[in-house]
């Protein structure tokens, strides 16, 4: 990755955190997208160009890391796919550099906080779209790794789900 790309990324993973932390702390209705560019450090016009909606910056970290997952499964090495999938989801889902560098203050608070969001309604077409992009994408790539048809046969489908 080029350092164009590596700051695009930075500046997608900061709006991102920077929605999550916000909406957690505050609730969906008291975040602004103009609160969320400036926590992240840029403008409202900035957030725009990388992100639609507040929800979609809330859900992207989620569908980065299933994303990730598809990427993992269609370039790990031969192996049985019941081994290739916690080589390929694992690593994707335990704390990282980005995790660590948003630490949460209080667990309990937090959870609370994720919990309430989970539970809005606006934030619930979001959370399913990106469900269903990154279902897709996990279903292509089991179903090019077991040599299986995605339109024809129902087991990449199951095992994405």
């Amino acid at each position: 990755m080029g350092l164009r790309e590596r700051k695009k990324a930075e500046t997608r993973a900061a709006l991102s955190w920077a929605a999550l932390r916000l909406v957690v702390e505050r609730g969906l209705d008291d975040v602004k997208v103009e609160d969320i560019a400036e926590a992240a450090g840029v403008s409202p016009r900035t957030f725009n160009n990388y992100y639609s909606s507040k929800g979609e910056a809330i859900v992207a970290r989620h569908l980065d890391r299933c994303l990730g997952v598809a990427e993992a499964l269609r370039e790990g090495p031969a192996e049985p796919l019941w081994e290739a999938i916690p080589r390929a989801v694992l690593p994707r889902f335990a704390p990282d550099a980005e995790s660590a560098a948003h630490p949460v203050p209080d667990a309990a608070t937090w959870t609370a906080g994720v919990r309430t969001m989970l539970a809005e309604p606006a934030l619930q077409g979001e959370m399913l779209r990106a469900g269903a992009i990154a279902e897709a994408e996990i279903a292509a790539a089991v179903a090019d790794r077991t040599g299986t048809d995605l339109a024809n046969d129902l087991y990449p489908h199951l095992v994405a789900v």
